[in-house]
């Protein structure tokens, strides 16, 4: 189930330490705006405390009662809140742990907490974001722990901020952000980084990526595109500092073109000074998108 069709099932990978309170507190922003339970994760991994000396067995055998107990408390004020929430405390790697639970409550969302003060932060990405967003079955959101403070705060009913790349998640990302923007009544400001081309032709590609993907204002939701020069991530980054936008949508390819960061997604994680949505592609639209790259490539 996707945020666009419906958002009723959010995971949030949480930590026992507070770092996972940004994430968190977006979670219930969108639970309550789309009636969606929120199921709080939290993984042991047995590697971490392979190599742990002079740990007594009974302090180990403590942890996923105690992991559990802080999740339940959690959880109890989520419903008082009028949240339907429960807790999954499980051993293994954080990441696989994620993508388990999700698949099984068929959850439209999972978000993850970082360190922030840099965005999400090269190696919180590499370890976590980064994985998540090449294996997970829904959407991801990375929000870091000091997302509303400093300059960077977002501004009150500052716009959603979708970065216009096309790939095939194109349209995934395009309805993500249109279901954000109508939800919380804040207008869509859609960023385009204009080529090197485009820029010698005096061009502005506005008008024609609006109206290829559909994108056009109603009664509930004002649109404003913005041309920026320089790479996407670049042009991204700028506008993020000009408007201050609340959440900042993004389509992620399944594959990255080289192996190991995963091209602008990776980048803008790292970068962002504001939460991110990193949004898979429909499954119809990979595959749709695999055979037409084979098509290309055998012809």
């Amino acid at each position: 189930m996707s945020i666009r069709n419906g958002l009723k099932t959010i995971v949030v990978a949480t930590t026992l330490d507070g770092g996972s309170d940004g994430a968190l507190e977006y979670a219930r922003k969108l639970a309550g705006a789309y009636g969606a339970r929120i199921v709080l994760a939290h993984g042991l991994d047995p590697v971490e405390y392979a190599a742990v000396e002079g740990v007594p067995g009974r302090v180990l055998t403590k942890l996923p009662e105690e992991a559990q107990a802080t999740l339940e408390r959690m959880a109890a004020d989520l419903l008082q809140a009028g949240i339907p929430s429960h807790s999954e405390v499980r051993q293994g790697e954080v990441t696989e742990m994620l993508v388990r639970v999700a698949k099984q409550y068929d959850a439209g969302l999972i978000l993850v907490g970082t360190k922030g003060r840099y965005g999400a932060g090269p190696v919180l990405v590499g370890s976590v974001a980064e994985q998540l967003v090449r294996v997970a079955p829904c959407a991801v959101m990375a929000v870091a722990a000091d997302w509303n403070s400093g300059q960077f705060r977002p501004v009150p009913g500052g716009p959603v901020l979708l970065a216009m790349e096309k790939n095939e998640a194109s349209h995934a990302a395009v309805e993500t952000a249109v279901s954000l923007a109508e939800k919380f009544n804040r207008p869509l400001l859609v960023v385009h980084a204009r080529t090197a081309a485009e820029a010698s032709a005096f061009l502005n590609p506005c008008a024609t990526t609006l109206e290829e993907f559909g994108i056009h204002a109603t009664g509930d939701v004002t649109v404003r595109c913005m041309v920026k020069d320089g790479t996407p991530v670049d042009a991204v980054v700028a506008a993020i500092e000009q408007n201050r936008p609340s959440v900042l949508v993004l389509g992620v390819k399944r594959t990255s073109g080289t192996p190991g960061r995963h091209g602008t997604a990776f980048s803008l994680l790292a970068r962002s000074r504001v939460p991110v949505i990193c949004v898979p592609p429909d499954a119809a639209e990979a595959v749709e998108a695999a055979e037409s790259q084979e098509a290309i490539v055998g012809s």
